[in-house]
């Protein structure tokens, strides 16, 4: 569907407490046009729960409860057995966290929810950091990457949340972007019109957090793709499709962009630029891409 083709219909309304170019509030946007206004949304501690607004105003214009940093998935479970308890079974429920809320904190809750089979979608919007509460690193953050927490840059490569999921075989998961609109509104129907667990990732790049102007969010998000640090795919019944220039990175259709056209435009990866380009780390990022791409390509090909 064409981005001049998607739903009239804002239940993400102005005046909400987002940072200017801020990737979850494109990312939201495109969820509540995909899923409509018969949405509940669970959201734990994370940026969204301030992009809200204060009470009693909200820039969500459908039913919201905010719930404790591990509980999203948890939270949501009870929701839609709540509902189903009252024959609304037509009402899609969504649990809404973070990297943080996802990967770490998290994640015994959504690995619960996942085996439970819970009728819900669980969306990440990952930033690849704990940006609401400081720029501290989580098991989302890249190697080399500076926060609060890794000032000389994180020693550790992120977690493969992509390939925990899978493990659970679900129904479905996908991984998208806000760079890439189109992709996230048909992954986000697709979710809805599925019943049981379903889960989707969207890469969301911070502006405050990776140190980029604010006027690039869509940019960092089309290069994390291009580069390979980023793939876009679904999965439906454990048969993997990759989707868009990720597909064609996976069948050697088109080369990857180096990594270093990515990171020199990030803030957070500074130190490897100055004063002198650390050539070692810098070949350590794009050997570990490639790594996970020839992975992907003995899986899927």
């Amino acid at each position: 569907m064409a981005i001049k083709n998607l739903p009239r219909e804002e239940c993400y309304l102005p005046g909400s407490a987002a940072c200017p170019g801020c990737p979850a509030t494109m990312a939201l946007r495109i969820t509540f046009k995909a899923l409509g206004k018969n949405t509940m949304m669970i959201v734990p501690a994370c940026c969204t729960a301030v992009i809200e607004s204060l009470h009693p105003h909200t820039s969500f214009d459908i039913p919201t409860m905010n719930i404790a940093f591990e509980a999203a998935a948890a939270g949501a479970s009870g929701v839609e057995a709540g509902l189903r308890m009252q024959g609304k079974t037509d009402t899609t429920v969504v649990a809404w966290a973070g990297d943080g809320g996802t990967y770490d904190i998290g994640i015994q809750a959504l690995s619960g929810a996942l085996e439970r089979g819970t009728n819900f979608i669980y969306i990440c919007y990952n930033n690849e950091i704990y940006s609401n509460t400081g720029i501290q690193r989580s098991g989302a953050t890249p190697y080399g990457a500076w926060t609060t927490t890794t000032v000389g840059g994180k020693t550790e490569f992120r977690k493969e949340m992509g390939e925990i999921i899978q493990a659970h075989h679900i129904p479905y998961a996908a991984q998208t972007c806000i760079a890439y609109p189109e992709d996230m509104y048909k992954k986000l129907v697709k979710a809805k019109g599925i019943k049981g667990p379903k889960y989707i990732e969207i890469m969301a790049p911070c502006p405050p957090g990776w140190r980029f102007s604010m006027e690039k969010t869509v940019e960092m998000g089309t290069m994390a793709v291009e580069t390979g640090a980023w793939a876009l795919y679904e999965v439906e019944n454990d048969k993997v499709t990759f989707n868009g220039k990720s597909k064609l990175i996976l069948e050697k259709k088109i080369e990857r962009k180096p990594i270093e056209d990515w990171i020199k435009h990030q803030g957070r990866f500074r130190h490897l630029f100055k004063p002198k380009k650390d050539v070692k780390r810098i070949k350590t990022i794009e050997d570990h891409i490639d790594l996970i791409w020839e992975r992907y390509r003995k899986r899927h090909l």
